[in-house]
């Protein structure tokens, strides 16, 4: 008898296999030369809000607009404060900040403050719903170290589809003598933020999103990958030790990013800021919602390329999560992201001390539980009708607005496992709080996973194990989410909440 599991593997197989001709037809960008890579590289404009009684005063927009993305091509999309994507915003660690969302879409929707600590009805889940014509006016305490954050919407059912028109933007968070040694911090110079996303057009110029089985299971993955909303973007280099500021702002794709000439560069911070060691390495793999800040050292004279490589876990497999993985695509073959040139770069290159931070251990304080969460894929009628006929679930469990799935006390610290028993790989995400990943399949991360995150890749047939401390904010009704940061399978069920009590 075939187990459930396996049944389930199979019929994913199927119905993506019966969607790849559509999927492989209308994916080009792996054509893209460097030669065509033009566009000056877009760099969001930076909001630092307005002082009033003490607090850090922001006016978020969100509206709906057209972008030409492709010259002659209006794409209906929609931004905040802009036509797409948003301003970065910067605020300093003790700001007291109140951000005003205005909704002036022809829908319902919200705005999700991710990996910041902040109370619960701050944080802009789905519950936190900003009508049409209405506004939203949460006001919290910025309590974390410099990172760079992000924004976006968080919408029931809507949120894939919102993020894909534009609905996100960056969030930086600065702290005063942060560290001993001076970093790039020139924004748009030497201090460059890179959101990487991909998208699929139609031929009138505008989006084309989930027109596929492969879309609906999979995630959407475009066959056009923008930077800072710019199709084959060009950045000319002006220094010789830039910091790359990346956030993977994909719905679904994963992405193992290398320089063409697979030159060494220096990761110094993840998710939720500095690591304690930089760590050298010429590849580095973003999930979803995954950041990463990088020093790359240039010349004069170079020209090259940012690209994404297949991914060697997925790859090596075999049997049927290989071709599983083979199948899932846009990790299976090589595609250029973006171009540098340098001409006569000035400045220096800083020497990047052995430590860097110091970060929170919690193991030491004796974790007072362990939670496990099974995340899986439920196919046809187990699916549900409001999904398509097929979800994701954790625990066996969709998403129900009105049902609490875990409640944690104040100044907890616990050990979250995530076991992945689907067939497709899934970034799962904690709102409020910053954790670090013990172990996965029982061995210790890699290196550069050892700082604070808010979100982790779980690959198929993985277990992955974090420790974080539940801090600073109780509320006995309003809750915090977890869940997958693939947005289509976000949408789709695999989604919980849970309570922090006092």
């Amino acid at each position: 008898m075939i187990s459930r599991r396996n049944f389930i593997k199979t019929a994913v197989l199927t119905g993506v296999a019966g969607a790849l001709p559509l999927y492989f037809l209308r994916n080009s960008y792996a054509i893209y030369q460097p030669e065509d890579f033009v566009s000056p590289l877009a760099i969001p404009p930076q909001l630092f809000g307005r002082m009033q009684d003490g607090k850090k005063i922001f006016d978020l927009n969100l509206q709906q607009s057209t972008t030409e993305f492709f010259k002659g091509l209006k794409t209906p999309t929609i931004g905040i404060n802009s036509t797409f994507l948003g301003s970065t915003l910067r605020v300093s660690r003790g700001d007291k900040v109140i951000l005003n969302v205005k909704n002036q879409l022809n829908e319902s929707s919200t705005l999700h403050w991710h990996g910041v600590h902040l109370p619960a009805k701050m944080d802009g889940g789905p519950h936190q719903v900003v009508e049409k014509g209405q506004t939203w006016s949460p006001e919290f305490e910025i309590n974390q170290p410099a990172s760079m954050q992000w924004y976006h919407s968080h919408a029931y059912h809507r949120t894939g589809i919102q993020v894909y028109h534009g609905l996100a933007g960056l969030f930086y968070i600065d702290e005063k003598d942060s560290q001993d040694f001076e970093l790039p911090d020139k924004y748009g110079v030497n201090d460059i933020p890179l959101v990487i996303q991909d998208r699929d057009f139609r031929q009138d110029g505008s989006f084309r999103y989930i027109s596929s089985m492969h879309d609906q299971m999979a995630g959407i993955q475009g066959s056009e990958i923008l930077v800072n909303g710019v199709v084959r973007p060009k950045l000319t280099v002006k220094n010789k030790q830039m910091r790359l500021r990346i956030l993977n702002g994909a719905n679904a794709r994963i992405l193992n990013l290398e320089f063409s000439d697979q030159r060494e560069f220096i990761q110094i911070g993840s998710d939720g800021g500095l690591l304690e060691q930089a760590v050298r390495l010429r590849k580095i793999r973003l999930a979803p919602a995954e950041r990463a800040e990088i020093l790359v050292s240039f010349s004069d004279n170079e020209d090259l390329m940012l690209r994404h490589t297949p991914l060697p876990q997925r790859a090596a497999m075999g049997g049927m999560m290989g071709m599983m993985s083979r199948m899932m695509g846009g990790d299976d073959r090589p595609f250029n992201v973006m171009r540098f040139v340098s001409k006569k770069p000035e400045g220096d290159i800083i020497k990047v001390p052995a430590k860097m931070a110091t970060l929170p251990t919690w193991i030491s304080e004796q974790p007072v539980k362990t939670r496990h969460f099974e995340l899986d894929v439920q196919m046809g009628m187990m699916g549900g009708a409001a999904r398509g006929g097929n979800g994701f679930t954790i625990n066996n469990a969709f998403y129900d607005p009105s049902r609490i799935d875990e409640v944690v006390r104040l100044g907890a610290v616990e050990v979250w496992e995530f076991r992945n028993n689907s067939p497709l790989p899934h970034p799962m995400h904690i709102h409020d709080i910053q954790f670090r990943i013990l172990t996965r399949n029982g061995k210790p991360p890699a290196l550069n996973e050892r700082g604070l995150k808010d979100t982790v890749l779980v690959f198929p047939d993985e277990t992955v194990r974090v420790i974080t401390k539940f801090e600073n904010y109780a509320d006995d009704s309003a809750p915090y989410m977890y869940h997958c940061h693939n947005l289509e399978h976000e949408d789709k069920g695999m989604m919980g909440q849970f309570l922090v009590k006092a």
